[in-house]
């Protein structure tokens, strides 16, 4: 799973309708080409970042929108909100419950895949 179009597509229609009560998303890692620690933690983040950037979509003023037919005005806050910065609200996360930032991440993986994977 990486961040694309589809993924983000479908996390912005869950949280649209409500949905997030219930809708269970499950996630495929299978690649054996690469640290299928890795794999899961790239597929876990991009899933994250989606339901992130839908969260922070102004929902409601998006359906009052649509609602009073100002398809016009909805459709340029859609746009506006693709170039929007998540990212300081995702590291802030991350940060906040001492979680590696960024790609932080990638060098305590490597470290896991020398010291406890090789020895299986």
């Amino acid at each position: 799973v990486t961040l694309n179009d589809e993924v983000q597509l479908i996390a912005s229609e869950i949280v649209r309708n409500n949905f997030l009560i219930r809708v269970y998303t499950g996630l495929d890692f299978f690649d054996g080409s690469i640290n299928r620690v890795g794999a899961y933690v790239i597929g876990t983040r991009a899933t994250q970042k989606a339901f992130l950037t839908a969260m922070l979509e102004p929902t409601s003023y998006l359906v009052q929108l649509e609602e009073e037919e100002r398809y016009f005005e909805r459709l340029a806050i859609l746009e506006e909100l693709k170039i929007k910065p998540f990212g300081a609200v995702w590291d802030y996360y991350f940060l906040k419950n001492d979680v590696p930032a960024g790609d932080a991440y990638i060098s305590e993986i490597l470290t896991y895949e020398k010291e406890i994977l090789s020895k299986r």
